[in-house]
């Protein structure tokens, strides 16, 4: 199905992890008559629930999800296939007659969705990847960008140096089109009307959510989780088995590292990734930013979507 042609409604629920996201998604949606569409670029892999924070089963018999569990961990899932994944979607709740809700916290999925990028549709290159970061091993992730500066001065200035992942890809995508990788980004506005509703609050407390929530899910069995992956002949080397939480864990299970080390590691880690979505959604002036930690914060989330925008209350 395509995208719609007539500008629809389209609420995105965005902010760091931890931050109540889902809960509040799914409250919106029961009262809009809406469904979710997964904006998390870990959610996305099979057999990986409890280190993604995914939606639970019981969550998901609450309000459908869409663009979850769509590629075994070693498959190639590219930002080309998510846009198109989640445009179809979107597309789908809406012919349905319903509100889709795009909910996560990976900041180029959500750009590519409510933006429109123009995601150059380049295939990856496993090879030259590997390549790639075998140089970034050796030399530093500086040595690469500035191969990248080299080819492309204005993506280089948009792709910090420590980013080393998007740092490939851009050259890959260079060496794959034969033209800058900055031209290929480029903006189509896509049909919808948009409200951003963000979330956040005081940088301590999204720690001790994230803290307690890495607890939680040691508790809920996530190294048996990480031990199966390896069971089911998943690679420790593959992007998915190098997510947060995942890394620490399989360093666990290979004798590197002490528990008590890995799960100090995965909190501050974690830590780091808020600080670095934060730095990401902060800037954008269209985003509502509602206090999560505010009793009320699903009325404020209500209040911030204008009277008569698909509201459908049941």
């Amino acid at each position: 199905m395509t995208a719609p042609t007539e500008r629809s409604p389209l609420i995105a629920i965005v902010g760091p992890t931890a931050s109540g996201k889902t809960m509040l998604a799914i409250e919106l949606a029961l009262a809009m008559d809406g469904e979710i569409v997964n904006a998390d670029s870990r959610q996305i892999y099979r057999w990986m629930e409890i280190g993604t924070a995914k939606p639970t089963l019981a969550e998901r018999a609450q309000v459908p999800h869409h663009v979850i569990d769509v590629v075994e961990p070693d498959e190639s899932f590219t930002l080309v296939d998510y846009q198109r994944e989640a445009t179809r979607a979107i597309a789908d709740i809406t012919a349905r007659g319903r509100i889709p809700f795009l909910v996560g916290g990976t900041g180029l999925y959500i750009r590519a969705v409510l933006d429109g990028l123009a995601v150059p549709a380049a295939p990856p290159d496993l090879a030259q990847r590997e390549q790639w970061e075998a140089e970034a091993a050796r030399d530093g992730p500086a040595a690469l960008h500035d191969r990248l500066a080299a080819r492309d001065p204005v993506a280089a200035t948009r792709i910090p140096v420590t980013n080393v992942r998007r740092v490939i890809r851009a050259l890959e995508v260079i060496v794959a089109t034969g033209a800058p990788f900055s031209a290929q980004q480029v903006i189509q506005p896509p049909p919808y009307e948009t409200i951003r509703i963000g979330l956040n609050t005081t940088r301590a407390q999204l720690y001790a959510w994230a803290d307690h929530r890495v607890d939680a899910m040691l508790a809920a069995g996530f190294i048996d989780e990480v031990r199966d992956l390896v069971h089911r002949g998943y690679d420790w080397n593959l992007p998915a088995m190098s997510s947060l939480g995942y890394r620490e864990i399989g360093a666990v299970l290979r004798g590197t590292m002490s528990l008590p080390d890995a799960v100090q590691r995965i909190k501050w880690d974690t830590h780091g990734f808020i600080r670095k979505q934060l730095t990401w959604f902060r800037p954008d002036p269209r985003i509502h930013w509602i206090d999560c930690a505010a009793p009320d914060r699903v009325a404020r989330a209500r209040a911030s979507i204008p009277p008569g925008f698909a509201w459908r209350d049941k």
